[in-house]
């Protein structure tokens, strides 16, 4: 952040995107791999996101006009569609979805916009993904529409980023020509007791 604000004069954007993969199913999941994951993608969006914010909140303290705007970097992985082998990887990801409507609510006083996105896209990555990475190194037909190509989703990281952008508090998931507002957890079905539950009622209704 401060060498931003000493190259440029001004910090108008952040978009965290650091990312690895330590896949391994739980069971056999050593803590160094767990510790690597959380740290590089959820310590690490957090990290810059606090000095970030810091610094729009003195700047906006200070009586200064703020229009910035923070963008990170979710996965399908974390929020609608997890693989197995990725617990780390989808724990993660999942706090960074959280993290960003978190921010969005604490940041929108100071002038700051916070949206995540979740691509799907050809990376080094994904072409890593047990059981994924065929999928993405497909060919693709000359002059056919590339779906998978990491192109298609700059376009909405620009846009996020673009001081006349209103949204904040959003998450997208984005993949070829298709872009998908996602929703967090939300109730689907409640029982209600008119008294305390026993396991039996539970087993009974659940």
């Amino acid at each position: 952040v401060k060498q931003a604000v000493s190259e440029f004069g001004r910090l108008d954007v952040l978009v965290n995107n650091a990312g690895i993969l330590r896949d391994a199913f739980i069971a056999g999941m050593d803590e160094s791999q767990w510790d690597a994951v959380i740290a590089v993608h959820l310590k690490g969006h957090a990290a810059t996101l606090h000095h970030a914010a810091a610094y729009w909140k003195d700047q906006s303290k200070a009586g200064e006009t703020v229009n910035a705007s923070v963008i990170n970097t979710a996965s399908a992985s974390g929020t609608f569609m997890p693989n197995a082998g990725q617990g780390n990887y989808g724990a993660a990801k999942a706090g960074i979805a959280a993290l960003t409507l978190v921010a969005a609510d604490e940041l929108d006083r100071y002038g700051v916009r916070v949206n995540a996105i979740a691509p799907i896209a050809r990376t080094r990555l994904t072409l890593a993904t047990p059981g994924m990475g065929a999928l993405f190194a497909a060919e693709v037909p000359e002059g056919e529409f590339d779906a998978f190509a990491p192109s298609n989703i700059s376009p909405l990281v620009a846009y996020l980023a673009a001081a006349d952008c209103k949204l904040t508090g959003k998450v997208y998931a984005v993949q070829g020509g298709a872009i998908t507002e996602l929703a967090g957890w939300h109730g689907v079905n409640t029982i209600e007791s008119e008294g305390p539950w026993t396991t039996a009622d539970l087993a009974e209704r659940l």
